[in-house]
């Protein structure tokens, strides 16, 4: 039996990020142990921090939010020492992650960020994931951070709808 608890976190936090094929971010993480009250939010970043310079789980800031994956590193350790998690710890994981699946992939899925581009401007990064592949990648040039931060806050509502329309568009042969 794990006799620290924060090796056990870190065995939980590993095995939810191999249950799930799209990244976690920090926030979802953070809402199931502190609302399952397993840890406090220090010691989850802390476990967090160490996880990733230990290269288990890998980080990607993304806009405001960071990204958490797996390494293959990661699933080996979970592999040898992921009998430890109790049976209650398993269940609690399972049924957090199949209450809010779908929303945590869409939250994971859908991104977007801007990035300054010397003295013309803005570029905006939208992205749509399906999984671990990108079906939608879009560079967008604006003049100024308000249309930028404007353009990203209108993504997650508009991706779907954007997707569509671009798939039709060039599926569909174009009229003469």
């Amino acid at each position: 039996m794990i006799q620290e608890p924060e090796t056990l976190y870190k065995l939980m936090i590993l095995y939810m990020l191999e249950k799930v094929n799209f990244p976690l971010t920090n926030s979802q993480l953070s809402n199931f142990f502190l609302d399952k009250e397993y840890t406090t939010y220090f010691t989850l970043q802390s476990v967090l921090t160490e996880l990733t310079e230990a290269k288990l789980i890998t980080s990607r800031l993304v806009g405001n939010s960071t990204h958490y994956e797996i390494t293959d590193e990661g699933k080996e350790a979970l592999d040898f020492f992921g009998s430890s998690i109790s049976d209650a710890a398993v269940a609690d994981m399972n049924e957090y992650l199949e209450a809010n699946k779908f929303s945590m992939r869409s939250e994971a899925g859908v991104t977007a960020e801007y990035f300054k581009i010397g003295s013309e401007g803005f570029t905006v990064h939208c992205s749509a994931r399906e999984g671990k592949s990108t079906i939608l990648s879009i560079d967008i040039s604006v003049p100024d951070e308000k249309a930028a931060e404007t353009m990203c806050a209108n993504w997650k509502h508009c991706s779907q709808k954007i997707y569509s329309h671009l798939m039709h568009t060039l599926m569909n042969r174009p009229e003469s």
